[in-house]
Parts: C-alpha cells; sequence; structure tokens
C-alpha cells in the first residue's frame, strides 16, 4: 500500500542533517550548558550559537530569543507575561487563532477580568485590519493584540507589516502566533513592527518539543517559569540542548533552501487544486487556501461535495489507502466538537460537508497527489 503525508501542518518529517546534529550532540555534548567546567562550556557554547543564528536571521538581538517547548508553551509566555506585567486592561485576538492564543485568552480574561474582544472576519475568513483600528480607537486603555500570520487550517495569510503598524500607531502591544509562518517565509523584527513573535521547531523539519520565542529588547516582560536563571532568567529549566541543537539545524536549512523549496511546494499545491477541481469539479476551498497571495503555500483545506453518509467514512477511507491529512488542526483531529475555525468561516450548508486540510512539503511529489486525487474521485463514485 502507497503511504502518502499530506498533513505537514501538524508536524514535519525532520530532515536527516537535523538527525545527525541531535545524534551527534547527545553523544559527545551533554554537558549542563549551566555548569562551568569544560564540559558546561561546551554546551552553553552551542545555545548561544544557536540563539544567534536564528537572531541574525530574524534581524533581531540574541538576547531577543527565548528558547521554549514550542509553540504553544511561548504563545502562554507571552500572553500572561504581557498581561501581568504591562498594565493590560483589554485584549484583542480573533475567534479563528489557534487554542494555544485562544483558550488562553479566554483563561486570563477570566482572571484578570480584562476586557476580550475580537476582530471581525472578512468574507474569506481573514482579521478585518479596519475593525481592528476601530477598536484600538475607541479608548486609551493598554491593549495587547494577538492575531497570527498563517491560518493552521485555512492558511490564509495577513499583512503582517500593516497590523503591526496600526497597533504601533495607536500604542497597543503586538503579538503573532507564527508558528506555520517562520520557516517558511522571510522575517525582519526591524521591518515589521512586532513585539513578540512564537515558532516551533517540528514545523519545519526539526524536532517536536522545542521552540521559541521573540520577545523585543525592553518589552517589560520579567520571568515566565523561576528556577535557575536560565535563559537571561526568563524560562528557568535546564535547556533541551539536542533539541536547540537541531532547531537551529532545521531553521538554517529552512532558509539556505527557502526559494526552492517554495517554489517546489508551491508547484505541487497549484497542480493538486487543479487536479481536484478536475476529478470533483463541485469541490469548494475554504478561505484563501486557494488563493495565490493570500494564503501559504504550504495547504489547502477543502470542502468536498461528499453525501452525509461518505462524510462519515471518508478519514477512515483514506487512512486505508495510506493517505494522512487532517479534518482539522491536529490538536482538533480526535474531538467531535468540530473546527471552530471552519464554523466560523463557513456557511451553514458548508458545514454539512466534509472538509480536510491537506498540507504539504518537499518530500512530497505529484505522483502521491495525483493517487490522492484517484482515491478521492474512486471514493465519490463508489
Amino acid at each position: 500500500m502507497e503511504k502518502v503525508y499530506l498533513d505537514s501542518a501538524a508536524t514535519t518529517q525532520v530532515r536527516d542533517e537535523v538527525i545527525a546534529k541531535i545524534q551527534d550532540c547527545l553523544v559527545n555534548c551533554y554537558g549542563n550548558p549551566s555548569s562551568t567546567h569544560s564540559f558546561g562550556r561546551a554546551a552553553k557554547t552551542r545555545v548561544e550559537q544557536a540563539r544567534k543564528t536564528i537572531a541574525k536571521q530574524l534581524n533581531a538581538k540574541p538576547s531577543e530569543i527565548i528558547f521554549t517547548s514550542g509553540g504553544t508553551e511561548a504563545d502562554n509566555m507571552i500572553l500572561r507575561c504581557a498581561v501581568r506585567d504591562l498594565g493590560i486592561q483589554k485584549l484583542i485576538t480573533s475567534k479563528i487563532e489557534h487554542h494555544a492564543v485562544l483558550h488562553t485568552a479566554e483563561e486570563i480574561a477570566r482572571e484578570y477580568g480584562l476586557i476580550l474582544q475580537f476582530v471581525e472576519l472578512d468574507e474569506e475568513g481573514s482579521p478585518r485590519l479596519d475593525h481592528l483600528e476601530a477598536l484600538l480607537k475607541a479608548d486609551d486603555s493598554m491593549k495587547l493584540v494577538s492575531l497570527m500570520h498563517v491560518n493552521n487550517e485555512i492558511g490564509n495569510m495577513i499583512d503582517i507589516d500593516a497590523f503591526a503598524q496600526v497597533c504601533k500607531d495607536h500604542g497597543a502591544v503586538f503579538h503573532s502566533d507564527t508558528v506555520q509562518s517562520v520557516g517558511h517565509w522571510e522575517w525582519d523584527v526591524q521591518k515589521t513592527q512586532i513585539d513578540f513573535l512564537t515558532a516551533a521547531a517540528h514545523k519545519f523539519h526539526g524536532p517536536k518539543g522545542v521552540g521559541f520565542a521573540y520577545i523585543r529588547k525592553d518589552s517589560g516582560l520579567r520571568p515566565f517559569i523561576f528556577g535557575g536563571g536560565q535563559e537571561r532568567g526568563s524560562r528557568a529549566g535546564t535547556e533541551s540542548l539536542h533539541n536547540i541543537v537541531g532547531l537551529e539545524e532545521a531553521f538554517t536549512l529552512a532558509y539556505e533552501h527557502l526559494e526552492e523549496e517554495r517554489k517546489y511546494v508551491s508547484e505541487l499545491k497549484s497542480h493538486f487544486i487543479k487536479r481536484l477541481k478536475e476529478a470533483l469539479p463541485d469541490v469548494k476551498f475554504n478561505g484563501n487556501s486557494a488563493v495565490e497571495g493570500k494564503s501559504t503555500y504550504t495547504l489547502v483545506n477543502t470542502c468536498l461535495p461528499f453525501s452525509a453518509e461518505k462524510a462519515q467514512l471518508l478519514l477512515f477511507q483514506l487512512d486505508m489507502k495510506g493517505i494522512a491529512c487532517s479534518k482539522g488542526s491536529a490538536c482538533q483531529s480526535g474531538s467531535s466538537a468540530g473546527s471552530h475555525v471552519l464554523r466560523e468561516v463557513l456557511s451553514e450548508e458548508d458545514l454539512q460537508k466534509p472538509s480536510l486540510r491537506f498540507s504539504f512539503s518537499m518530500f512530497n511529489t505529484k505522483e502521491e497527489l495525483d493517487y490522492v486525487v484517484e482515491v478521492l474521485k474512486e471514493y465519490a463514485h463508489s
């Protein structure tokens, strides 16, 4: 049976070079980075080199990069610390954020008695810049805005520079969950007036369990986790050295090969959309996921013209044929509640049809995509 992995928005295949770096680190660099002997100093050097590598690519300062266990922790760290330390009175986000932001924002609002506001979405499911500006203009309260750059389910992209600038113009603090963006799009934090962003290595062919937060210098945030004072006091706990080394290697390779891999994966996405339209003329594409320039090149979210009966067994049938994709985000796929993003974006009629997210990487081929389309076509007519 052919095996086709089209769920790279959930997690990516780890590059061979990354595995080699991690293995070498586990064998040859096992000191604690906080130790002052030669083993510890060698480990510390590797951590700081990784920090410098990331900072240089983002046009940030090394001190602005804080290693975490991944995107969820980084989002929690930033939102919680900003509310605790910066006198935030209103928290503004959208209803299509990743739950690492949405659930955190809801919990913080309860804990601190904050006003939680949601930016309205346009017809394609993207936050409206004009509505955000209206919310920011409403009063002089201190505001924290959190809007993701690339939506993890429908792939919609916001004009991050425009959103960052309007926040700066109105004195608001701006955070973006950029987990689906870092490693796939260029970043310059001096050009983009963003205060905080987040990343996870496993979204760009690195290991799971490691990521980072960019926290602009002099942001005023105090420590998130207390203890030994690691990560310049922001996040205590012995650094996961081998994972940080793997993150650095994956990050470096992602940007070294960005143009060629983006071109290749973009062609895969275009090919898949074209073939799917030919095979299933009534197929729809959710949000802007099929619109070039308004969505990321790494995924497409499809609304398939199947009956309710066929919809119930669709993922099972695909899995039986060796095809991996996602009903929503990976965090949602085991839930019967369905996707909170699609509930905000789709009509009641389309919500009754099965929607699937197919996400691509450099490890996929057009032949694999043709196989997936044929399986879907065969199932539609069975």
